[in-house]
């Protein structure tokens, strides 16, 4: 099976097709990025972006990804330079524990990606998805604006 992950081609082992996505990427490529929370889709910590939409790793096999394209936190940084996504999350202090920030920062990039003039109540609709036991969530909002800003002032 092959992938395009972070950007680079990919090869996953045949025999590794009924694993769990999130594992794979873990503990085959070693990537941190997407966590175990819930295991069940509920919590959001493992989402990634695969063909442009946020997906909980959790609930795929490596199987059902081959050909398709996946984007994980360590992925969103591009020549050396922090997405603006990231940078945001840095200047707004957002993480707190941290173990939700991956599935934040993607689940946003996948919205950001798909609507770029998001408003507010879009915002905080797409991220209620993610649990933050924290209570994060306004840093999360700020720092989403933020990028926002800087992504519109890129183009």
């Amino acid at each position: 099976m092959d992938i395009v992950l972070n950007r680079q081609p990919a090869s996953v082992p045949d025999d590794l097709a009924d694993e769990p996505l999130l594992f794979l990427l873990r503990d085959h490529f070693g990537l941190n990025g997407p966590r175990f929370g819930c295991g069940v889709g509920s919590c959001g910590a493992c989402t990634v972006i695969i063909d442009g939409e946020a997906q909980r790793s959790c609930l795929l096999t490596a199987g059902t990804v081959d050909g398709r394209t996946i984007l994980t936190l360590e992925g969103l940084a591009a020549d050396g330079k922090l997405h603006p996504l990231q940078e945001s999350w840095i200047a707004e202090s957002v993480p707190q524990c941290g173990y939700c920030q991956n599935g934040q920062i993607m689940t946003a990039y996948a919205l950001l990606s798909a609507h770029p003039a998001a408003d507010p109540d879009t915002i905080a609709e797409a991220m209620d998805g993610v649990l933050c036991r924290c209570g994060t969530q306004a840093r999360i909002r700020r720092a989403i604006a933020r990028a926002q800003t800087i992504m519109q002032g890129e183009t």
